[in-house]
């Protein structure tokens, strides 16, 4: 498991010095929050109602535009064709580099998104389940994303195909992560949804690696 970590930091240290990517996301998300209430008027109860459709739905676009990154820069300089080869398994390879995509892109997006629940004016009561939403529901963004960077790791241009394949696969994160905070206010609470959410994450953690190193394998014959 030495490897593993290993390639875990290599990517986060490279996340960090290019820098890009997460700013991308960043601001991506924060524009098209911040758009909203300049579009749809000064209705408070409307953008109230709306907010956390709107803060999921922003959180994911803005995640779609850094997925290429998991596996293009590697492959392009070779990189991934070592990776391929080494010691550790591919399905290994492909979980290191989606968590450090989750811990650099998918948990600053969690961090931000109570923050611009405010300009959408969100109900207090549900920060702390927006909160829990976006973490619990952030790693499914990652791990179900790698698969369409994989499959798509040797398309140039393909950020419109990456989306197609992409997308479908978070419609149950986005389903369970809305229900949530609007289930704040019903007599069950936001539990049942809150721990469907974290099945499907589990779900992605486990079978998202399996999937995307099937497809680099393809990829790379």
């Amino acid at each position: 498991m030495k490897s593993f970590w290993v390639l875990v930091r290599r990517d986060l240290r490279l996340a960090v010095r290019e820098g890009g990517a997460i700013g991308t996301a960043l601001g991506f998300f924060v524009i098209v929050v911040s758009l909203m209430p300049l579009g749809l008027g000064p209705d408070l109860n409307l953008l109230s109602r709306i907010a956390p459709g709107v803060l999921w739905i922003a959180l994911l676009l803005a995640a779609l535009l850094s997925l290429n990154r998991i596996f293009e820069a590697d492959y392009d300089d070779g990189t991934l064709d070592v990776l391929a080869t080494g010691r550790l398994p591919l399905e290994l390879v492909a979980a290191a580099k989606s968590l450090a995509h989750w811990l650099t892109t998918g948990v600053p997006l969690a961090v931000c998104a109570p923050l611009l629940g405010i300009l959408l004016n969100l109900d207090l009561s549900a920060y702390p389940v927006l909160m829990a939403t976006t973490l619990i529901g952030t790693p499914a963004v990652s791990f179900l994303g790698a698969i369409g960077a994989a499959l798509t790791v040797k398309a140039r241009r393909g950020g419109l195909l990456l989306a197609l394949v992409v997308l479908p696969l978070y419609v149950p994160t986005l389903i369970f992560g809305i229900t949530a905070i609007a289930a704040i206010a019903s007599p069950a609470g936001a539990s049942p949804s809150l721990l469907i959410l974290a099945a499907v994450s589990l779900i992605a953690v486990v079978l998202g690696p399996v999937a995307s190193a099937a497809a680099l394998r393809v990829q790379l014959q």
